[in-house]
């Protein structure tokens, strides 16, 4: 017997709102000091919205959506809060301790 096995995404998991809200607070706990690692869970999140309606929200090209929102990405402020903007998400902030 043959096993076939496919590479797994996170983004195929993420069908609602609230669904990427968790998973970008669970990601925001996790990063630590880590940009790249929200500016690609932000990726993941696009992916599961959809890439192509992103760029139209936000005004952005497609193209550099996708290399700003990328394990190698490094987008800028401004980007990171048109894609949250156009996520239909918000951030917020509460003390550390």
């Amino acid at each position: 017997m043959t096993e076939n096995f496919t590479r797994y995404d996170t983004a195929q998991y993420l069908k609602t709102d609230s669904d990427m809200a968790a998973y970008l607070d669970a990601c925001l706990e996790e990063a630590g000091d880590d940009p790249r690692f929200i500016a690609h869970a932000l990726g993941v999140i696009a992916r599961a919205h959809g890439m192509s309606q992103l760029a139209r929200d936000t005004g952005l090209a497609r193209e550099n959506l996708y290399r700003a929102l990328s394990a190698d990405g490094n987008p800028e402020f401004g980007t990171i809060l048109k894609v949250i903007k156009a996520l239909g998400l918000k951030l917020h902030a509460q003390p550390a301790g």
